[in-house]
């Protein structure tokens, strides 16, 4: 039976559905301290598609891939609780900073070197972000073929893929070969729980610079727990150019952030009379509220 080499990319997001109002500083910019970090909701829906094809093929192996601060390690946790086979976290300061094309390009370096991928899945988009640009980007600088907006992996053979897209205006069914890189729709199917046997198996899962925290004795249990070791790779690691990195590989620039503060006003209750609904009208029509 074929196996897959599978790439997840995969994102930690401050959890803007619940934004409050410590979430913004004085200066415009996100509290990120006033936030949960969270799994990016559709890379959940991008690592449930790929643990599907890993469920048809066994042999199969999915890792997971992501760029962040050391905390973003629980990403590779969270993969392994579900069913991943391990993960590569990019860290560096060298990365901060990075928009969507510094990032991608990162990422980018990182896959080569860990080659002969076959099937590469992201998220369509991060929630904190909403650029939709990562997956699409990466693919360009790999060569890759790519599909956008999938919904379901309908099937799968030595040398094609056949994926349901979600559109605007419809479904659409689309055929490629191998390899290349597909970006996840919400709509896909939520990704699975947690499973309990991988949840006790993987809890203590850590990278060498979480490890480096701990006492001597910890330390000496890690030594002989090396499928608990969580890779981690640096700047170091990887073939790049410095100027293609974090703030200076990052072209776009924020010229200015507004901070919108919605304030509730008095409440004005009508009733349905004519002579009522009238003046409703015009109030609105004379704050430019309609027409």
């Amino acid at each position: 039976m074929k196996a897959y080499k599978i790439i997840v990319l995969a994102k930690q997001v401050p959890d803007t559905r619940n934004v409050g109002k410590d979430a913004m500083k004085a200066d415009g910019t996100i509290n990120r301290a006033a936030l949960p970090a969270i799994f990016n909701p559709e890379d959940l829906n991008a690592l449930e598609q790929a643990l599907r094809i890993k469920d048809k093929f066994p042999q199969s192996t999915v890792e997971i891939v992501t760029m962040g601060p050391g905390r973003a390690a629980d990403i590779i946790r969270e993969g392994l609780f579900r069913g991943t086979d391990g993960g590569i976290l990019l860290t560096d300061r060298a990365f901060a900073g990075s928009d969507t094309l510094a990032t991608s390009y990162a990422i980018g370096q990182a896959l080569k070197k860990v080659g002969n991928i076959d099937i590469i899945v992201a998220g369509r988009q991060a929630i904190d972000g909403d650029t939709a640009q990562v997956g699409p980007q990466v693919a360009e600088k790999l060569g890759m073929l790519q599909i956008t907006y999938v919904e379901e992996v309908t099937a799968l053979d030595d040398n094609s893929i056949t994926v349901k897209r979600r559109l605007e205006s419809g479904v659409e069914t689309v055929k490629s070969p191998l390899p290349l890189v597909i970006t996840v729709n919400g709509s896909a199917p939520d990704c699975r729980a947690r499973n309990a046997k991988l949840l006790m198996k993987y809890k203590h899962a850590k990278t060498a610079t979480e490890i480096d925290a701990l006492d001597e004795k910890s330390k000496q249990l890690y030594s002989k727990r090396e499928g608990l070791i969580l890779k981690e790779w640096t700047v170091a690691d990887i073939d790049t150019e410095p100027d293609q990195l974090g703030l200076k590989g990052s072209p776009t620039k924020v010229k200015s952030i507004e901070n919108v503060v919605l304030q509730a006003k008095d409440s004005k209750a009508i009733s349905s009379s004519d002579e009522d609904i009238e003046g409703l009208v015009v109030e609105l029509l004379e704050s430019h509220t309609i027409g």
